[in-house]
């Protein structure tokens, strides 16, 4: 790896472990296999929020031409928000792309994506069929969202309803993973979302 990209990296990862939010246990940084590459962020879901109480894990890749170029990073816990890809946790925010600014650090960009959690923004979606439901039906969204965040990120929020019909699409011997998915995408209409997946 590129010297000035070490070094730096190296340095953010002492400020953030400094930082106010670490210890508010906000963010959270630690290293993959003691490389500087390769790190794996953590956040909480932010008060107030469908993702309130969760713990949503991020993979971070540093490229050698860092802070240059922006770190790629992706949600490893399964989200359900506008702007994140419910597939692959591809996140659309702009300073990971076109607005990032070399003057920018692993902290701000941690905390840029705990607030997106906050304000979604459903016009520029990375995921079309949340950001669809988000501004169709928002409530819909919502409990959709903390059904997510209870089975995937340990939130507080029990919607038995939805783990009923999860249950039922799985005992006719689907995965529940996508049992999950159909449901979320179909508005959570059983029969609708049983036809899509036979």
């Amino acid at each position: 790896m590129a010297n000035i990209a070490a070094k730096r990296i190296k340095r953010e990862f002492k400020e953030v472990m400094k930082s106010e939010e670490v210890a508010g246990g906000d963010i959270k940084l630690e290293l993959v296999n003691d490389c500087w590459t390769e790190l794996q962020g953590e956040i909480s879901g932010p008060p107030d929020t469908p993702y309130e109480g969760g713990t949503f894990l991020l993979e971070i890749k540093v490229p050698e031409t860092y802070p240059f170029n922006p770190p790629k990073i992706r949600f490893m816990t399964k989200i359900w928000h506008p702007n994140v890809s419910s597939a692959t946790g591809a996140i659309c925010l702009d300073i990971l792309k076109d607005q990032w600014a070399a003057a920018l650090t692993l902290r701000t960009v941690l905390l840029s994506i705990q607030a997106l959690l906050s304000a979604a923004e459903p016009n520029d979606p990375q995921d079309a069929v949340v950001a669809k439901q988000y501004k169709e039906n928002h409530e819909l969204f919502e409990m959709t969202a903390k059904h997510w965040t209870n089975i995937y990120a340990g939130g507080p929020t029990c919607i038995c309803e939805f783990n009923q019909k999860v249950q039922r699409i799985q005992d006719m011997g689907i995965d529940e993973h996508q049992a999950r998915v159909a449901l979320s995408t179909y508005d959570w209409e059983l029969e609708r979302a049983t036809e899509q997946l036979f």
